[in-house]
């Protein structure tokens, strides 16, 4: 297998550590490989790969998720800079409800993070310049895309920068708080993939 895989605080959410082959001419890593996932026990099917840049250090993209049938998995990674990357779980009935996890994920750490469905997500850049990479087991559907406020007291998030400032669009600093979200996820119990 080329991957170390490990559970975060809510297990359902995992760091990746692809493994990094490296010489003098540099480097060669499988940083996705479908039969070391499933072998890992993830059986996400990924259909689409996104791409974003911030330039600013302190930026904030999130918290996003897509709702059925057209929600997704996620699989994260960063190619150039540093995020903070936020996971909450909204799976109504979980024993993690409104809790949520983060970890640091970076090009010189070559670590990724699998936030499965279920789950809204987040990041804020540790570095300017920085670059994100991320593949999603379904196709983007505007009628389907949510959020949750990045900054809502009750998740009680440490996003290493503060309000003033973090660098957000206008679509983020509106999403609804936790306590006015439908109910879009039920817990189905702990996820494999």
């Amino acid at each position: 297998m080329s991957l170390i895989v490990e559970s975060l605080a809510i297990p359902d959410v995992k760091i990746i550590r692809p493994v990094k082959h490296g010489d003098e001419r540099g480097f060669f890593s499988e940083t996705f490989s479908h039969r070391d996932f499933a072998a890992a026990g993830m059986t996400a099917d990924f259909v689409q790969d996104n791409h974003a840049f911030s330039a600013q250090k302190g930026t904030v993209r999130g918290l996003h998720f897509q709702t059925p049938p057209f929600a997704q998995d996620k699989l994260v990674r960063v190619v150039r800079g540093a995020i903070l990357d936020v996971a909450v779980d909204l799976r109504v009935g979980s024993p993690t409800y409104g809790r949520h996890v983060s970890a640091h994920v970076s090009a010189i750490e070559w670590n990724q993070i699998f936030v499965p469905i279920g789950f809204a997500h987040g990041l804020v850049t540790l570095e300017s310049d920085t670059e994100v990479l991320y593949k999603v087991t379904n196709y983007y559907s505007p009628e389907h895309d949510k959020g949750l406020l990045w900054n809502d007291p009750a998740l009680g998030i440490d996003w290493h920068v503060a309000g003033a400032d973090a660098f957000l669009s206008a679509r983020d600093k509106k999403h609804p708080l936790l306590a006015e979200q439908p109910e879009y996820f039920r817990y189905q119990g702990e996820i494999s993939r």
